[in-house]
């Protein structure tokens, strides 16, 4: 009895071993079992009683060095011993990620699909296939950056590659929406940045029209902006749009009136749009006769900066805690 008491074992296999020693089929305690039969008549009661009382114990006894050895062991793995001694403070979403979440599912909810594409491409993709001409300054080194050993590999200037590659795969209807990293040869400022990030969107169909892609657009202002927002679309010129606008929306800070923060005229550029070009749809596969379509492209920074007016462009990327901290609650 007291044998069994003193039992102990530092690790799950020692208790197993111990219980083998004791209790299994070839244990002592079997081998007693198998000595009952010489106990005198008399006797056998009594011994029983014991045996009984030791088989008892000893289950115990075993129980109670694997139960505790489990407990220390969980103990031990719960215990991280790289863990600063500080408290851990959560993290919240970048600003910019915040803003491109939201663009994402608002044009979900108007049925476009979202695409992806390398950051690392090559001309066709993001020149040729978009219409640009062959002397455009846009392939400029000075605006441009080049991978030095293969010229023909580039950083993406903007996600309409991401367009081209999805034209080349896919028969229409297409209808997607093209977030990503871009980057320009541009000196780095409060108002300008080497790298910064885009959301591009694409309608190819039968009979699509302009008018599509200005109800489109003044859904996506309301939204993003409030209800009231209004939105006015100036001419332009895009290579791979015609014809091509740019859209400006009510300022939502007068209302309209007229502030410094839309320079007096009541009204704040936010995007680029237009109907895709038939020279672009042939390049890249799709009948120009039959199908036509719309697209249009804005940057995160830029919407960014009229939802919370962040007036310098590197505080983006500096990752100061205590800019990102201003944004916990639009997590």
């Amino acid at each position: 009895m007291s044998e069994a008491q003193s039992l102990k074992a530092a690790t799950a296999e020692e208790a197993e071993q111990l219980r083998i020693k004791y209790l299994s089929k070839k244990g002592i305690l079997n081998d007693l079992m198998s000595e009952f039969r010489n106990v005198p008549g008399e006797m056998k009661k009594e011994v029983g009683m014991r045996i009984n009382e030791l088989k008892t114990m000893l289950n115990d006894r075993i129980n109670e060095l694997k139960d505790s050895v489990q407990s220390q062991q969980q103990a031990g793995d719960d215990l991280d011993l790289t863990r600063t001694p500080y408290p851990v403070r959560l993290g919240t979403r970048h600003p910019l990620t915040i803003v491109r979440n939201e663009i994402v599912d608002i044009f979900s909810r108007l049925g476009f699909v979202l695409a992806e594409g390398p950051e690392v491409e090559d001309d066709w993709h993001v020149y040729s296939s978009m219409n640009f001409a062959d002397d455009h300054p846009a392939r400029d080194m000075q605006d441009t950056f080049f991978v030095e050993a293969h010229p023909d590999i580039i950083l993406r200037s903007h996600t309409s590659s991401v367009q081209a590659r999805v034209m080349e795969t896919q028969k229409p209807p297409i209808r997607v929406i093209c977030p990503g990293r871009v980057y320009r040869n541009e000196a780095i400022s409060a108002r300008a940045h080497c790298f910064f990030h885009q959301v591009e969107g694409l309608y190819i169909d039968k009979n699509v029209s302009f008018t599509d892609l200005k109800q489109v657009l003044l859904l996506f202002a309301q939204e993003m902006f409030g209800p009231d927002t209004k939105i006015r679309l100036r001419p332009s010129y895009f290579p791979f749009t015609e014809p091509s606008a740019e859209m400006d929306i009510s300022c939502h800070l007068c209302g309209g009136t007229g502030c410094s923060f839309c320079k007096h005229t009541g009204w704040v550029e936010i995007l680029g749009c237009g109907m895709v070009d038939p020279a672009v749809l042939e390049a890249n596969g799709i009948d120009a006769q039959e199908y036509t379509g719309y697209a249009f492209g804005m940057g995160i920074e830029r919407i960014t900066n009229l939802k919370y007016q962040v007036k310098d462009l590197r505080m983006f990327s500096e990752n100061d805690t205590r800019f990102l901290d201003e944004f916990t609650a639009a997590n």
